[in-house]
């Protein structure tokens, strides 16, 4: 029987690869009515300078184990109670300033004053924009009552909690949040789960976890013994991480549970 569902949060609940690209087309905007810019082009270039540039820092393995993103660097502040995340709060500045000023570099205009100028407007651009998918609300309050229910996502606790601030009506709805930076490991290390069982005093054959990713949120949960359900809206090709179902929409996830209710 179903007692808990664990859900994660980014892509999943929050549409953040959305908030991300509005993000870019306003800031890369301002680059295209200044100078001219290509605004997709310009992305393009900022986001694989991002990519390198994250990869290069001392910080890169703790932000791999946590499950932070450089595209998160390009707007997370990181005020987080420990040692790595404080490093990370140091090179952050230098980190957005260095991938919007590479980025125009590769355009052929070389300008770190503007750089710095779009690396500063990026983070407000980025919190105007919290998309949230349609059904999100509508399938929690549905649940909510009838099912405990677990955040379980990755990242930093002060990013996290950002993004829980911006859309407040997520949260009320979880008898327990859980952030990778909080544990001290992420998605997919089984402890994590295991972890999250203990929190809702469950056992894992109690428990549908439902996330968007293959390697941590679906990958984590087989490894710990949960049911997984893999939200696959946007046609994602499977890889070797089999889920234990697969939805397109989130409202799916009432059938899988009347199916549990019917054994």
């Amino acid at each position: 029987m179903i007692k808990a569902i664990f859900f994660d949060l980014d892509d999943t609940l929050l549409w953040d690869q959305k908030s991300v690209k509005e993000a870019f087309l306003a800031t890369c905007k301002i680059a295209h009515d200044r100078y001219g810019l290509d605004p997709d082009q310009l992305e393009e270039a900022v986001r694989e300078a991002a990519r390198n540039l994250y990869s290069s820092y001392e910080t890169y393995d703790f932000t791999q184990m946590i499950g932070i993103n450089p595209f998160e660097g390009l707007w997370g502040n990181f005020l987080d109670d420990h040692d790595e995340f404080k490093k990370m709060s140091e090179i952050i500045p230098a980190y957005r300033r260095d991938a919007w000023t590479e980025g125009l570099s590769k355009m052929g205009f070389d300008d770190p004053e503007f750089g710095y100028e779009l690396a500063e407007r990026f983070p407000e651009e980025r919190r105007k924009n919290p998309f949230v998918y349609e059904e999100t609300f509508q399938v929690l309050d549905a649940l909510k009552g009838k099912y405990k229910l677990l955040l379980l996502t990755n990242g930093s606790p002060d990013l996290q909690h950002t993004k829980l601030k911006i859309t407040p009506e997520i949260a009320p709805f979880f008898d327990q949040i859980l952030i990778s930076g909080d544990f001290g490991r992420g998605k997919p290390d089984p402890s994590i789960f295991e972890h999250a069982l203990s929190l809702m005093s469950l056992q894992k054959d109690e428990v549908l976890m439902v996330g968007d990713n293959l390697m941590t949120d679906i990958l984590g949960a087989n490894r710990c013994g949960i049911k997984s359900v893999w939200i696959n809206r946007h046609d994602k090709e499977r890889n070797e991480v089999v889920p234990a179902y697969e939805i397109r929409h989130l409202e799916e996830i009432f059938n899988i549970l009347d199916s549990f209710n019917d054994l």
